[in-house]
């Protein structure tokens, strides 16, 4: 009974650690908001990128669920900015693939938002100007109405860009009001202090509950669905750019997917083995010196200690152990 007990205690002690180790790796992109812009800007009284919102929502969600390691969403603006990518560009599986690649991140989210305003059938879409401080959106009409929230998520493979897993949520305010950026009652802002999405004020608003709503919903299913989300294997070819004793810098870097901790091997190339018909090289073979532990990792570089028996030098080919 005591072996059986020892047992149960060592199998929890490690199973967080397995768990962390299989943590899927994913990044999410803006969603897009075509089909509700109109709608979005007549609430927020100008052009706001609901579709970054969002997505920092579920940033918030993914980060809290703790089933994914999430990437960076400032960081992965900046990869965006750096290769200049059109908003049309962001929703495009073939384009969100080569940046999952880029990241070194086994799954990209995409998604868009398909409702994002009243519950009522009856809204006169036509007539939507203004938010006004006493009844909410002009046109719409004075009546009491839910504020309601619709998301659909894909989880793209970086490798093949295949979808592998489809989700989507859907939220409804509990409260009901005559203005969506409101708190139930009638009077509200016009919009003001509401552009950010993640702020407290938004969250309070009969909209922002919906939006939360939708959003738990639509993660919810992207966690149970996390076994379906494949691990990619990461295959870094590089060189040696740089050799100071031990201390080794290699030309590849994050976007290879490299980080600390990783190792990298060094094989010189040996022999060339020639086709006696041809001539033509049919194998090259290389002699294994030693590896390099990643110790520092940049977007372009990487810097680890060697350890070998060979001495490295400047434009040794590095590898993948076993590749």
């Amino acid at each position: 009974m005591r072996r059986f007990t020892l047992f149960l205690l060592i199998l929890l002690i490690t199973l967080p650690l397995s768990a962390e180790e299989r943590k899927r790796k994913i990044a999410v992109l803006n969603f897009e908001y075509g089909t509700v812009q109109s709608f979005a800007s007549s609430i927020f009284g100008s052009n706001v990128d609901v579709g970054k919102g969002v997505a920092d929502i579920l940033v918030e969600k993914l980060v809290s669920s703790g089933v994914y390691q999430v990437y960076e969403r400032k960081a992965l603006e900046k990869i965006m900015a750096e290769q200049n990518l059109a908003n049309s560009d962001r929703f495009d599986p073939a384009t969100a693939a080569k940046i999952g690649q880029l990241i070194g991140v086994d799954a990209i989210v995409m998604g868009s938002i398909t409702r994002f305003g009243r519950d009522d059938k009856t809204t006169e879409v036509g007539a939507i100007g203004r938010v006004t401080g006493r009844y909410g959106i002009s046109g719409v009409g004075k009546k009491q109405s839910k504020a309601a929230v619709s998301l659909t998520a894909r989880l793209v493979s970086v490798d093949s860009a295949e979808i592998m897993v489809a989700a989507s949520g859907s939220g409804e305010s509990t409260r009901s009001g005559t203005a969506l950026m409101g708190s139930g009652g009638g009077q509200s802002s016009s919009g003001g202090g509401y552009y950010d999405m993640n702020s407290r004020n938004f969250a309070d608003t009969i909209l922002g509950e919906a939006t939360y709503r939708a959003a738990t919903e639509t993660v919810r299913q992207l966690d149970a669905s996390v076994a379906r989300v494949t691990l990619r294997q990461v295959s870094v070819q590089g060189l040696v750019a740089d050799v100071s004793g031990s201390t080794i810098v290699v030309n590849v870097g994050k976007r290879a997917g490299l980080k600390p901790g990783d190792k990298l091997e060094i094989a010189r190339t040996g022999r060339e083995i020639r086709d006696p018909a041809t001539g033509r090289v049919i194998k090259r073979v290389t002699d294994k010196m030693g590896e390099i532990t990643l110790t520092e990792v940049d977007d372009l570089s990487a810097t680890g200690t060697y350890s070998g028996a060979g001495a490295p030098k400047v434009g040794d080919p590095v590898k993948t152990p076993g590749q």
